[in-house]
């Protein structure tokens, strides 16, 4: 599904007063609700399943692919960690602060919580939150402020705890 795509359901949303819209195509699943003033609450996005042979490149909205040691590289360190990637779920613009002038939502080594915002994406004029799904602390920010971002693309890396 591309972006145009997108823009077309979100303006059938619109132009019927939809409160909720599900939409399945190709395996990827869009849920798209309106709140009670009737403005679009943030799309909850599942990818399409993946083989076994082939890598997974999308996560949904909070979802974190996790990277790090293997049972077969148990013997390799003991020091490895497992890493929760937090993927953009929508494409946008990332904003690392709520304001220009404000201190970032975190920084590399901040603790963070389940539920706390991250980072904010701009996507047609909507701001969406994107919070951590883990507790843990921030060990790599991948995009800069005001940088577009794709769908599936990295934006964090969290040592969970």
């Amino acid at each position: 599904m591309d972006l145009d795509q997108l823009k077309q359901i979100l303006d059938l949303v619109r132009e019927h007063n939809l409160s909720e819209l599900e939409v399945e195509h190709e395996g990827l699943k869009i849920r798209i609700r309106t709140n009670a003033a009737g403005t679009i609450v943030p799309v909850t996005v599942t990818p399409p399943s993946t083989s076994a042979g082939s890598p997974r490149t999308a996560t949904a909205p909070g979802d974190s692919a996790l990277s790090g040691p293997s049972a077969s590289d148990a013997d390799s360190t003991a020091e490895e960690v497992e890493l929760a990637v937090v993927k953009a779920p929508i494409v946008g613009t990332f904003y690392r602060s709520p304001e220009p002038e404000a201190a970032p939502f975190v920084d590399i080594g901040s603790a963070v919580k389940k539920g706390q915002v991250l980072c904010i994406i701009e996507a047609m004029k909507l701001m969406n939150e994107i919070d951590s799904e883990y507790d843990g602390e921030i060990v790599n920010v991948y995009v800069e402020t005001g940088q577009p971002v794709q769908y599936g693309e990295r934006l964090f890396a969290i040592r969970t705890t």
